[in-house]
């Protein structure tokens, strides 16, 4: 009987602590198969690679490394070793149920293999072990009495999408190769595939081209302001531009030697024809607009008006598509790009780009009329087109944002959908290839929570919203939609802390969107994993957002008209307490459960969330008086 009740016991601790592994899986598999036992690593473990790939023992040494480092093992690599207590195999006969990036992960309990197509499966398949080892495993050094079990499993995966990026804004702030190759780090952990450098912008060119030397002796600095982007005061001549920086050539080869160690292609972005004013502050002569010697690398300065019909120019940022001398300028930097890069696609900007310099400019009214243009959105895709043939002469093909199908798309440019999902579906309709990246769902520099206590930015993008992302529309054939991409802009965005600050948890939910099975999506188990995944970004000091146990705040009008509150939260399980005397709640204070009229005379609503009797949530003071600017209008 005792042996009878030992053996259910340890059944029972085994799949209670896989399943408490089980939580930290981002993104989730396709199949996971629980059984019973555990995998013990220990001194001395051997991992062996089937046959000669060196991207395969890339993998391998990898992985060595992730284990050693916390547990303190001597781990080997051994070549087709049969006694390998780790395997990873490439599959001799193709395993069509797991495609090019796909995985099997057998966690027995003498060994574990990993086998797949090809060296990235062995990759993904590495991340998902890793998850779920003790988080424990994330430290970069020793850590002592832990037991580095693995509960025993079978998962079968493959990612649903092709592309799955993140795009990271490099020219509004610069953020050196260290910071790249961190974030990369961070970014494979999760399964995506692609990194999007926006590279230049009005704020700074960040790439050495070295047949223009001055699009980084110039147009790489500015002068340097804090505060609200988009407020600042504009430079003045005598300030020092000594704020920014650019990335050689020879960066740019090791960050995509990096990359590409850990199956990662770099998407380069050249923003053109608008947000281009570092690149005009370098070369005057590529403008249409007389004065523009005097234009310098914006700092933030307030250079386009905003409105409802759309935005005017208040310095013209675009480069002159009727000017013949800007063809050669872009021939030698998309010749230099393409020798960097061997991703198959440069992305070529096209968005926001201000027309009404345009419309004054001569040149660009005797373009039109030698053309047959009509509308300043032909003129813009006239350059598009051109453009398109000067990087499909360098064996590259190009994706712009959406605007780049107004007026006419290029023949072969594939579509970055941002406002939306609209231009994506168009592209497709028009059988180009879209990437799908709207702002709604995939903006990562959108506020997190309320805007009284997030830094404000144009827009809210709440993780559920973010994990709601669904790539592929009803109306289009699914083969054109390549995948997705959440974009990471960096207008307020000063240092590496803030930047993993607005990445994560929402870059999570994206990862799930991209690579998971889109019936194995579940928001309340995706929020159980994240609070698992933010204790190991606790481990590798990994800054990240706890806005998902925020209260959320709604208001509505009363019977008599009066402001009422509704208090929710995005997680499950949390309890809202609430104080309008101006003291500090907590979980002795009343707790929510209706609607809230507020006292007469009061001020503030101070509201907080507890979980069995912690603080989980921020302390949220929200006056009154906001409350009542977010009324619905009568």
């Amino acid at each position: 009987m005792k042996k009878f009740f030992s053996f259910y016991f340890i059944l029972f601790c085994s799949l209670s602590t896989f399943s408490q592994k089980e939580n930290s899986l981002i993104p989730i598999p396709s199949s996971i198969t629980k059984q019973a036992g555990f995998f013990s690593l220990h001194n001395n473990v051997v991992i062996g690679v089937s046959g000669d790939d060196k991207n395969a023992f890339s993998v391998a040494n990898q992985l060595s490394k992730s284990l050693a480092a916390p547990t303190g093992f001597n781990i080997s690599i051994k070549k087709n070793s049969a006694t390998a207590n780790i395997q990873l195999f490439l599959l001799k006969k193709r395993d069509n149920n797991i495609g090019d990036e796909g995985y099997k992960l057998s966690v027995l309990q003498k060994s574990i293999v990993i086998s797949a197509n090809n060296p990235a499966g062995l990759f993904y398949g590495s991340q998902t072990l890793l998850q779920l080892f003790p988080k424990e495993i994330e430290n970069k050094s020793l850590v002592k009495n832990i037991s580095w079990k693995v509960a025993c499993v079978e998962i079968a995966d493959q990612p649903r999408f092709a592309w799955r990026g993140l795009m990271f804004d490099v020219s509004r702030h610069f953020f050196g190769k260290q910071d790249v190759k961190d974030f990369i780090d961070n970014m494979v952990r999760y399964k995506f595939n692609l990194l999007h450098l926006h590279l230049t912008d009005d704020e700074g060119w960040r790439i050495e081209i070295k047949s223009l030397p001055k699009l980084t002796s110039v147009g790489a600095w500015n002068v340097k302001r804090v505060g609200t982007f988009g407020t600042f005061s504009a430079p003045t001549a005598e300030e020092p531009k000594d704020y920014g920086g650019f990335y050689t050539q020879e960066d740019i080869k090791e960050i995509v030697q990096y990359a590409k160690e850990k199956f990662v292609n770099i998407l380069p972005e050249v923003d053109i024809p608008g947000h281009s004013l570092a690149a005009i502050a370098s070369y005057p002569e590529l403008s249409c607009t007389p004065g523009a010697e005097n234009y310098r690398v914006r700092s933030g300065e307030k250079i386009m008006d905003w409105h409802a019909d759309g935005f005017t120019a208040l310095v013209d940022n675009t480069i002159c598509p009727a000017n013949e001398n800007v063809y050669p300028f872009l021939e030698k930097i998309f010749t230099e790009l393409a020798q960097l890069f061997p991703f198959e696609y440069i992305h070529i900007g096209g968005d926001e780009c201000a027309k009404n310099f345009w419309e004054k400019s001569d040149a660009v009214k005797q373009l039109m009329q030698k053309e047959g243009l009509k509308t300043m959105e032909e003129v813009q895709s006239y350059f598009e087109k051109r453009v398109e043939k000067i990087v499909e002469s360098k064996g590259k093909k190009i994706i712009g944002w959406d605007e780049i199908l107004e007026g006419g798309l290029a023949p072969n440019a594939a579509v970055m959908s941002w406002r939306g999902m609209k231009g994506g579906v168009a592209a497709a309709k028009m059988k180009h290839d879209v990437v799908m990246s709207p702002t709604d769902f995939a903006y990562l520099d959108y506020m997190q929570g309320d805007k009284v206590v997030e830094p404000p930015v144009y827009a809210t993008l709440r993780l559920k919203k973010a994990y709601s992302f669904e790539p592929v529309p009803d109306s289009v054939d699914a083969k054109f939609i390549k995948g997705g991409q959440a974009n990471l802009w960096s207008e307020q965005i000063y240092n590496t802390r803030h930047m993993q600050y607005m990445l994560w948890p929402r870059s999570l939910a994206i990862a799930e969107c991209l690579w998971s099975a889109k019936e194995n999506k579940n928001w309340n188990g995706f929020t159980k994993r994240v609070e698992s995944t933010f204790e190991r970004m606790d481990i590798e000091h990994v800054k990240y957002a706890r806005t998902m146990f925020d209260p959320i705040f709604d208001v509505t009008r009363g019977e008599n008209n009066e402001l009422q509150i509704i208090l929710s939260t995005e997680t499950e399980g949390l309890g809202i307490y609430y104080s309008f005397d101006n003291s500090h709640p907590d979980n002795y204070y009343p707790k929510y459960s209706t609607p809230l009229s507020v006292p007469k005379d009061a001020v503030v609503i101070k509201v907080v969330t507890y979980r069995d009797g912690k603080q989980i949530g921020r302390q949220i003071d929200m006056p009154i008086a906001t409350l009542k600017t977010r009324l619905p209008k009568k």
